[in-house]
């Protein structure tokens, strides 16, 4: 039975990638930081299927530690700061855990057995300011935030490992993907979140950022299947996972809310304040590369994925699921 580690494996992919594997046939450890309190929901329909090991990519020891007493054959590294406006009010923190860790990993790997095949969660982050449109594993980067930039690191940290120790490390650099998993604050759950509230009656309004920024979205689900799919691979490399679709904040707001037979733009605020500092216009991914070489394409369309996310927080919100306080959750930047 193949065995793999994932860090942040609490997470939307981190969940979805543990089902994927465990379908598989695999046994799965999920690597988790020690805290008082550790959010297991997403894992909840597997939590005994798996086995939960305390870890900290602030920590190579700990690391360490793990691998030599499990000896996985794969390793994705899922574990980052990952929400692009926290990482300018904690640089630092960011680079400590999104860049750096990436090393500590890797050097952990390289320590205990070179032979460990590793995925990098890279990201669309890194391409910031678009040098061209589409993106592809080509394009340079331009990244836009300490998150985009401290991604732009571990994604060639995990190069430079690759090539100076023969090692099977790749990066997929997916584009943005979301479920119902999703967190509230990135802007695909916020909104279908923020629909599903208007409609039950607990909001009158949804106060956005930039409606223009333009992101390339697909679902979750599909794009850990992709992962995967890397670490089969006879030799390791780099590939862009995306839907090649774009669409702009606008657009999904329309989608989301005409599911439910509303107009967004009798909700909808766009308010100078969510802007991030520095923003990100245009990114749409190139995945060509990805459909030649790992067979892989993403299957739930743009339309299926923001109505299944809508009817998923509708269901939450009527069952009474406890969620966060809507008027603070509206003002949250994306």
């Amino acid at each position: 039975m193949p065995k793999a580690l994932i860090t942040g494996i609490t997470g939307q992919d981190g969940s979805y990638l543990a089902e994927t594997l465990l379908d598989k046939g695999y046994e799965v450890i999920g690597m988790v930081r020690r805290t008082s309190v550790i959010n297991l929901d997403r894992l909840r329909n597997i939590q005994n299927k798996i086995t939960l090991v305390q870890g900290d990519l602030l920590d190579q020891v700990s690391m360490v530690s793990v691998l030599r007493e499990f000896q996985p054959d794969e390793i994705y590294n899922l574990a980052a700061m990952s929400f692009v406006p926290t990482s300018w009010q904690q640089p630092v923190l960011t680079g400590q855990a999104t860049a750096l860790g990436v090393t500590r990993l890797l050097d952990a790997i390289r320590t205990v057995n070179s032979d460990i095949r590793y995925y990098q969660a890279s990201s669309s982050e890194m391409f910031g300011k678009v040098r061209e449109v589409p993106q592809s594993e080509n394009t340079p980067f331009y990244p836009r935030s300490p998150y985009g930039a401290a991604k732009v690191y571990g994604h060639w940290i995990t190069v430079n490992y690759r090539e100076s120790y023969n090692m099977h490390a790749s990066s997929g650099i997916l584009f943005n993907h979301g479920s119902p998993r999703r967190g509230i604050e990135f802007v695909e759950r916020k909104i279908s979140l923020g629909v599903a509230a208007i409609k039950l009656g607990y909001a009158k309004e949804l106060r956005l950022g930039n409606l223009d920024a333009r992101r390339d979205i697909g679902f979750a689900g599909d794009y850990v299947e992709a992962m995967w799919k890397m670490l089969q691979q006879e030799e390791p490399g780099d590939y862009v996972i995306a839907t090649g679709e774009t669409h702009s904040i606008r657009d999904i707001c329309e989608t989301a809310f005409a599911h439910v037979g509303l107009n967004y733009l009798d909700y909808v605020i766009s308010d100078t304040r969510f802007y991030r500092p520095a923003e990100v216009d245009l990114l749409v991914g190139d995945a060509s590369l990805a459909n030649k070489v790992l067979k892989w394409k993403p299957r739930m369309t743009f339309q299926q994925l923001m109505q299944n996310m809508v009817d998923a927080d509708i269901e939450k919100l009527e069952s009474g699921v406890e969620m966060p306080n809507i008027v603070e959750f509206t003002t949250v930047r994306y």
